[in-house]
């Protein structure tokens, strides 16, 4: 986590320091196999790699991180023994259980992109105010649609875990996810296609990676990813996308039931 945070702050080669000697205590540790380091550091001197290429080498390149980083944050991966921090747990009564864990491998993602994609952070000269406040109206239209459809229910309170679930969701999931889908694919699609293109095809992909949770569960996330991409494009900041989505999750906990009702 703070080798994440040192990354998003520019800090390259303090950044690297804390990711290699977390490497090798996951190593050593057996957290890690080699031949997961091995697909790791594969992955991450390609992306190192993908700003000095051009042409259909750079095109290959992105696709073969794209295809990388999905391996990762779908764990497909072998030899990533990530932790299990919450077993079958239930944020209220009328919650259904699930379980959350402390992500090895999805995390590197997020190093890959710094490194392919250099201008990820990259602040305009003057907020776009109105895509922002679209973007922010769009949070608690999402939570009345889901009550209205019964794909939430009220349930207010914080469980026992939620300082856990916090800062695991804020650095391992959202941090990451916005990462690559709004600083990573809605730039590099927005600077082929144009703005608008590179939001709705960065939403309707983060929504179709949600899949296996059911087609209600694209719909909503692909609304999410819409409200979190205009929220990139309004400022080029990487943390405003970063904390709509956990602003959204935070509430989403606090508020409702999670991760649906029973």
């Amino acid at each position: 986590m703070t080798a994440q945070i040192v990354a998003v702050a520019g800090k390259r080669m303090l950044c690297l320091a804390l990711l290699a000697m977390f490497g090798a205590a996951a190593l050593t540790t057996g957290l890690i196999t080699p031949i997961a380091l091995c697909i790791a550091l594969a992955g991450l001197g390609g992306a190192a790699i993908i700003p000095r290429l051009s042409g259909y080498s750079a095109g290959f390149g992105h696709t073969a991180m794209i295809l990388w980083a999905a391996a990762l944050g779908a764990h497909l991966v072998p030899g990533f023994h990530n932790l299990l921090i919450l077993d079958q747990v239930q944020s209220g009564p009328v919650s259904t259980a699930f379980s959350m864990y402390l992500n090895l491998d999805k995390p590197l993602v997020l190093f890959a992109v710094l490194l392919a994609w250099p201008n990820v952070n990259s602040p305009i000269a003057q907020v776009r105010r109105f895509p922002l406040f679209v973007g922010l109206i769009l949070l608690p239209l999402l939570f009345a649609t889901g009550l209205a459809t019964g794909a939430v229910r009220p349930e207010i309170g914080l469980p026992e875990w939620w300082l856990l679930f916090a800062l695991a969701n804020l650095l391992l999931t959202c941090l990451t996810e916005e990462a690559f889908f709004r600083g990573y694919l809605q730039s590099m699609i927005s600077s082929k296609l144009g703005a608008a293109l590179g939001i709705a095809a960065a939403s309707v992909l983060f929504g179709l990676v949600h899949w296996p949770g059911g087609l209600a569960l694209v719909a909503f996330a692909s609304i999410l990813g819409a409200a979190c991409g205009l929220g990139y494009y309004a400022t080029g900041r990487l943390w405003v996308p970063t904390l709509m989505h956990f602003a959204f999750n935070a509430v989403h906990l606090a508020f409702f039931t999670y991760p649906g009702p029973v």
